[in-house]
């Protein structure tokens, strides 16, 4: 299901305006085939010493369905050719579908993208396997982050970190150079993920961010502060909620929905998109990027209210 779910959409986020833009850059306008577009701000992921562009392509949408293999190919292309330079996938989606559309371009284009995958496995061994089939499918020699995907639980980070644990499988990757940068990933609760990443030095998280957050289990209010004390790299989902941040009398738009989220002080936005179209308007929207001002970013909060729980369908509920 694409990220984008509704015809035009729009977003804005609250705190850490000015934060967002301390740290944006602008990088010179891509050519492609003679035609000069505007430039593409960047920011810096966290510690790794990548520079990556606002928006970043995900790896569901259009690129998890077998039945989508040209306009997935076209799409991750495109996204190239525009400037895209973070890729954002996992073994999870479409049972390694995704993969193996991005793999079909990396043979030709790995250099050019900063790289990201994922595991679901909890186990050293699991998460090993998970590797090595994303090593095939990706057709690559080496991924550039490779995140625990998913994490929704203490229990699943007391299995993560126990004896033969996927912590391991982690560390042993980074140590034998087959992953560069080490993630954790998770839109269920916060809370684990704050445990997770204080039990061990990520170098990237990957949250869910958009308007209606602040209004239940809030990714913004504690976790996204703690990652950016801790120098970390993050990556911001969830922008659209899937189309369900888009009705009247909310959010209408996705410039709105993505701006509000660029403003807080992430280092890019991942969305899966279902056509090229999707791609270049979402792009579009990140060349032309400003932060917003407090006051907008609580009026498209403010928007949210009513629809909240719809729009934060992936997050747990609330005690009865």
């Amino acid at each position: 299901m694409s990220d984008h779910t509704l015809s035009r959409r729009e977003f804005v986020a609250s705190a850490g305006t000015g934060a967002a833009a301390l740290f944006l850059n602008r990088v010179p306008g891509n050519s492609v085939a003679g035609t000069n577009y505007p430039d593409m701000p960047e920011r810096p992921l966290g510690r790794t010493g990548h520079r990556v562009r606002l928006f970043s392509l995900g790896g569901q949408a259009a690129l998890e369905k077998p039945e989508k293999h040209d306009e997935s190919i076209a799409i991750i292309n495109r996204a190239i050719d525009r400037g895209v330079n973070y890729l954002d996938t996992a073994a999870a989606y479409g049972r390694g579908v995704s993969q193996r559309h991005l793999g079909e371009v990396m043979a030709a284009r790995r250099k050019e993208v900063f790289l990201a995958t994922k595991t679901m496995d909890r186990t050293r061994d699991g998460a090993l396997r998970h590797l090595d089939e994303s090593l095939m499918l990706l057709k690559t020699d080496h991924i550039d982050l490779w995140q625990l995907h998913n994490v929704r639980t203490n229990e699943e980070i007391d299995q993560i970190f126990a004896r033969r644990g996927a912590i391991d499988a982690l560390i042993r990757a980074r140590d034998e150079k087959i992953v560069r940068f080490l993630g954790i990933t998770g839109h269920y609760d916060p809370a684990p993920l704050m445990r997770g990443i204080n039990q061990f030095e990520f170098d990237t998280i990957l949250m869910a961010l958009n308007a209606a957050d602040r209004h239940r289990f809030s990714f913004a209010d504690a976790l996204l502060p703690l990652a950016n004390k801790k120098g970390m790299g993050v990556i911001a989902m969830k922008i659209p909620a899937r189309g369900r941040m888009f009705r009247p009398g909310g959010i209408t738009m996705m410039r709105d929905a993505m701006r509000y989220t660029l403003s807080l002080p992430v280092s890019t936005v991942i969305v899966g998109c279902d056509t090229v179209a999707q791609l270049e308007e979402n792009v579009g929207i990140a060349a032309a990027f400003e932060p917003l001002s407090q006051a907008e970013m609580a009026r498209l909060e403010s928007l949210t209210e009513s629809y909240a729980a719809d729009a934060q369908f992936f997050k747990r509920n609330p005690p009865a």
